[in-house]
């Protein structure tokens, strides 16, 4: 072997020798800088689970503290004591409700508890005011008249003209007649007579309809029997006529 060939087989060997001394030295600072960001990074976890661990170890000796304890007592006692508040407020307005209401329901039962017993006694005072109507005006003279004949013979009571005692009679009827009416007044009992107003079914009840000339349609004509009102509650609807349309 000449000394040019084992001169470059020398400098291959010692270029083989340097690239795997460097490729060795590369992974060795590889392997160097994983096991350090392995070693900083359970560091890491370690610093940061310690942290927790010290938080929670502070919590719960706050926790425990007796002051803290008190303080969550009272703030549990005034939710509770605002609850009881609440609901007593609600139970309050619902019992002045309630005694509004009884208030209420008992005026209407003292204002119309006589409601059935004035309807009834409306009866009467519908046949006291046909007596009435029956005797023609006429008729009626005063009680002292007398006919010649009869002053020519004793004054007795007896021998009164027999249109004297129909006198007599129609102005008992007619007392009678009013008084029932005051009477009924004094507990709210009204009459009202609707002729010539428009007619109010929920007021009036119809018992004809007649086309009358002049006369504007749906008005009341004529009143057979007179209505009652007893408070704002109708007792007893008007009975009457009224004016046909004709268009």
């Amino acid at each position: 072997m000449s000394r040019v060939q084992a001169t470059q087989l020398f400098r291959s060997c010692s270029s083989s020798f340097s690239s795997r001394h460097l490729a060795r030295s590369s992974f060795n600072a590889a392997n160097r800088r994983l096991a350090g960001a392995r070693l900083y990074s359970a560091e890491s976890t370690k610093g940061a689970e310690q942290k927790k661990t010290e938080e929670k170890e502070e919590k719960d000796e706050v926790t425990v503290t007796p002051e803290h304890e008190l303080l969550q007592k009272l703030k549990k006692k005034e939710e509770e004591a605002q609850d009881l508040v609440s609901r007593l407020r609600y139970l309050q307005a619902d019992f002045l409700n309630l005694q509004r209401n009884s208030a209420r329901e008992k005026e209407q039962t003292r204002d119309f508890a006589i409601t059935k017993f004035a309807g009834d006694l409306l009866e009467t005072v519908d046949v006291l005011a046909i007596a009435l109507k029956s005797v023609p005006q006429p008729m009626l003279k005063p009680a002292s008249s007398e006919s010649p004949s009869s002053s020519s013979q004793s004054s007795a009571p007896s021998e009164k003209p027999a249109e004297a005692y129909l006198t007599e009679l129609h102005t008992g009827v007619e007392m009678t007649h009013r008084l029932l009416l005051q009477t009924l007044f004094k507990y709210h009992v009204k009459p009202f007579d609707p002729t010539g107003e428009k007619f109010d079914p929920n007021r009036h009840e119809a018992l004809y309809q007649a086309p009358v000339p002049g006369k504007e349609p749906g008005t009341v004509l004529e009143c057979q029997k007179i209505g009652y009102t007893i408070k704002d509650r109708i007792l007893r609807a008007a009975q009457v006529g009224v004016v046909q349309d004709t268009s």
